[in-house]
């Protein structure tokens, strides 16, 4: 905790090697939150960019009390949460055609493609509470502070992704 107040604290003085340090320590954490939420390697690297460089714009107003990696999340959420709600409607192609047209090939599919498609089908406040709590590891405190909402929600939601 202390490392990441005297990072932000050489971040916000206009150190570059802290703004080196804070991407290189948070990229990997953040990347992976966006690409899980948004599904496309193109999307989550540019939503990661616009994470960092709304965390240093607004850096100033991080409560240094608290953790810098829930806060991080939570603009990491928002970003994805806005991109998402930006995409067009657009016709998905369908992935399944083959099976409804009868073909049935042998599926091969892994335990973690099996995993990520029924990640693709929750709901999406489902799917980043599931994703915060078992990949990111926060707690449900943290949870609920990233997502703005009670920590009886965050239990009921996970719950129900499960």
């Amino acid at each position: 905790m202390d490392d990441e107040r005297e990072l932000a604290r050489r971040c916000l003085a206009g150190d570059a090697d802290a703004v080196r340090a804070f991407v290189d320590q948070f990229h990997a954490l953040i990347f992976s939150l966006c690409f899980r939420m948004l599904g496309h390697r193109h999307d989550a690297e540019d939503a990661t960019q616009d994470v960092f460089v709304r965390a240093f714009r607004h850096l100033d107003h991080w409560d240094a009390t608290r953790p810098l990696r829930p806060w991080l999340l939570t603009i990491a959420a928002n970003r994805c949460r806005t991109r998402l709600a930006k995409r067009t409607k657009t016709p998905v192609a369908m992935e399944h055609a083959h099976e409804i047209a009868g073909d049935n090939p042998v599926r091969s599919m892994d335990l973690a493609e099996e995993l990520q498609r029924g990640l693709g089908e929750l709901r999406e406040d489902y799917r980043i509470c599931f994703l915060l709590f078992y990949e990111q590891q926060l707690s449900v405190q943290e949870v609920a502070t990233t997502l703005e909402c009670p920590e009886g929600t965050v239990k009921t939601w996970l719950y129900r992704a499960r």
